[in-house]
């Protein structure tokens, strides 16, 4: 088994080691061709390792290899593996739901948080981030296809939220994030974030720079209609165990 040493070191690089190498390396060559296909700047599209389920171990792996930026869904795996993690410099995004009586953590132990779905919790982050931390960056989570089962704002609500949250103090408006319904179609894939994309620019507020578009299904189509950041989990790490 692959444990941490007492400085974060792996105590045996072994198989965990060599496989989540190459697995990066599939995973940053296919950004590249998309990025290069699309006449993207290179290098303008980050990896976010979506890390839900996976132990701590997985996540060093990642990390010796290169990875810096880690996203997490469940506030409590996500907090343990931070002090699990402590010596090494990550950057911590929260990507999961967010219920209003966990804000407090998210706002102290997060750099980014990437489902901001209301003005009340936007003020509860605002109000709860430690004023000697920089300030926390925020995306608005819309529901772009607007399915029941998700949650995040619709595209019509979209100005007036960028508009309040914009106001808030210990926070920076990034951008927007979005999971739109699954397609199977390259073209199909890309409508949803060509709408939002364009909904964004047409707010036309430089500071949001920020799209978080994209997984192991359509990264390429998202990555072809503006995203930034592409959250990448089963192809890094595989399959999850929800057990």
């Amino acid at each position: 088994m692959i444990v941490l040493s007492n400085n974060g070191q792996l105590t045996d690089n072994g198989q965990l080691m060599t496989t989540i190498t190459e697995r990066l390396k599939q995973i940053r060559a296919q950004i590249s061709d998309a990025e290069l296909a699309c006449n993207r700047q290179p290098g303008s599209v980050l990896l976010l390792a979506v890390s839900k389920t996976k132990p701590a171990e997985d996540l060093a792996a990642a990390y010796q290899a290169g990875q810096r930026h880690f996203g997490e869904n469940y506030l409590q795996e996500a907090l343990k593996k931070q002090q699990e993690l402590g010596a090494y410099a990550i950057t911590w995004h929260f990507i999961g739901p967010i219920q209003s009586n966990k804000t407090k953590p998210l706002a102290t132990h997060f750099d980014w948080v990437h489902s901001v779905d209301s003005l009340k919790i936007a003020r509860r982050l605002s109000e709860q981030r430690p004023t000697h931390l920089p300030p926390l960056n925020i995306c608005l989570q819309v529901n772009i296809s607007d399915e029941p089962s998700k949650s995040g704002i619709t595209l019509a609500e979209l100005p007036q939220l960028c508009e309040q949250v914009a106001k808030l103090p210990n926070l920076k408006l990034r951008g927007v994030m979005a999971i739109p319904a699954p397609q199977d179609d390259f073209e199909q894939q890309r409508q949803p974030y060509k709408t939002l994309y364009q909904a964004v620019a047409n707010l036309k507020q430089p500071s949001l720079d920020t799209f978080s578009f994209g997984m192991t299904g359509d990264l390429k189509a998202a990555i072809a209609e503006g995203s930034t950041i592409v959250r990448i989990g089963t192809a890094l790490f595989g399959e999850r165990d929800y057990a």
